[in-house]
């Protein structure tokens, strides 16, 4: 029996790599352009996952080809703590101009979203000379031991790889699906019942949960969640890993609520692509640590530096945070005229490019309450099977996301939003 050649791959992996780094697809990819990606064999799909929101400028971007291309030929690595170079020092600068706030600031380079926010924290205790950290349910914040202490989702992410670190305590997350007064109470409550808050060193929060279902924060709980942290000391950190780089109609999320972060950590479409990633706060803070403290062999990589600093020219000469605005608003008025034809979708949601739909279970011709992941799959599946690359999400895995690239051919996009009404229809029948 002949196999394909995404069937012989498949199976050479199930042979060499382990059953615990989950694979969505069933192909492999050969090339990509922009929001575009043909597998080994030839077929064609448009890539609405964008390598989980990295993608923001596009697969292949030719000022970003271009600038990893000039590095190459310079050097590729020293490790910045050993020889240092410019670019570093220059992407610093720039990531510290760029992000909200007009006080000092300092940025420190890292190579993942995960490294960013155990940094962070490191950053945060030798500040306040504090152990306690505070999280949200649904938060993703990575998969190395800290960072999925911090994560509120249990499945895949924390399920059999206890214990956790100690001090780390959860709260409902302010957004649709909890009051703010239920938070301030459950808060109030850890504060009575767990840890004192003259112990606590700081407050991790997603401007807009990623793996939680895209859930947006209340606007009001981010200003509380500031007052908060300077009655008590507490550094505020917004991880701003998937809503950053102008998904969110903005070029972080926080610009969104007007309110100042002491830190925050960057990474995913930072880099278009190569992996980098920046713990970017207040200078006094982001210097707590003494020399040696912060770092690592890759930190901070020189090609991934090049990517980074075309990344931001592309951000800013497209104004791809604005088109993410705009192609955002297209696709929810999309899912939002399907509501009547198809009754499992419960929410549209999202902000800007940064766009979510829930699946809710419908019992003959009555919605119901109970999550739908079964519909949810069936939705993904129809559309890869019309070329379409979704994700799902959510702690009860009922959400599709959608994180497109930015520079989406306008015809490409055209035929995703047709692609995914055909297939929510198809899910329906």
């Amino acid at each position: 029996m002949n196999h394909s050649l995404n069937e012989q791959l498949m199976a050479r992996k199930a042979a060499a790599t382990p059953r615990g780094v989950g694979v969505m697809g069933t192909f492999f990819a050969d090339h990509a352009d922009n929001a575009e990606l043909w597998d080994v064999e030839g077929r064609r799909y448009i890539d609405f996952a964008g390598g989980i929101a990295v993608m923001n400028t596009g697969h292949g971007n030719p000022k970003v080809v271009a600038a990893i291309a000039a590095q190459l030929e310079r050097f590729t690595h020293t490790c910045y703590q050993v020889v240092p170079y410019e670019s570093y020092i220059a992407l610093a600068e720039k990531l510290n101009a760029l992000t909200p706030g007009g006080h000092a600031k300092k940025t420190a380079l890292f190579s993942t979203g995960a490294e960013a926010i155990e940094n962070a924290i490191k950053i945060a205790r030798s500040y306040t000379k504090r152990s306690g950290v505070i999280a949200f349910s649904g938060a993703f914040h990575g998969r190395s031991l800290f960072a999925v202490s911090l994560t509120g989702k249990v499945q895949p992410y924390k399920a059999g790889f206890g214990p956790f670190a100690p001090e780390v305590y959860h709260a409902p997350f302010p957004c649709h699906c909890a009051s703010l007064d239920e938070v301030k109470k459950a808060v109030a409550h850890l504060f009575k019942a767990d840890i004192e808050p003259s112990r606590v060193a700081a407050i991790v929060f997603e401007p807009v949960q990623g793996e939680g279902g895209f859930n947006v924060i209340q606007a009001e709980a981010v200003k509380w969640l500031r007052a908060l942290c300077d009655e008590h000391g507490i550094v505020l950190i917004a991880d701003e890993i998937q809503t950053g780089f102008g998904r969110t109609g903005k070029m972080f999320a926080m610009e969104h609520f007007g309110v100042l972060p002491d830190l925050m950590t960057i990474a995913k479409s930072l880099a278009g692509g190569l992996p980098l990633s920046a713990v970017t706060g207040r200078a006094e803070i982001m210097d707590a640590p003494a020399p040696g403290g912060l770092g690592g062999t890759y930190a901070g990589n020189p090609l991934a530096i090049a990517a980074a600093h075309a990344v931001i020219d592309v951000m800013r000469e497209e104004r791809l945070p604005e088109r993410g605005q705009r192609l955002g608003d297209r696709l929810k008025v999309v899912l939002e005229s399907l509501r009547a034809e198809v009754p499992q979708i419960t929410d549209v949601r999202g902000l800007g490019a940064m766009v979510a739909v829930e699946f809710n279970r419908v019992d003959g011709a009555a919605k119901s309450d109970l999550p739908d992941p079964d519909f949810t799959k069936k939705v993904q599946a129809e559309a890869l099977k019309r070329g379409l690359i979704l994700l799902t999400c959510g702690v009860n895995a009922n959400v599709i996301r959608f994180l497109f690239p930015l520079t989406i051919q306008e015809p490409v996009f055209l035929e995703a939003t047709e692609i995914l009404s055909a297939s929510l229809r198809a899910a329906r029948a």
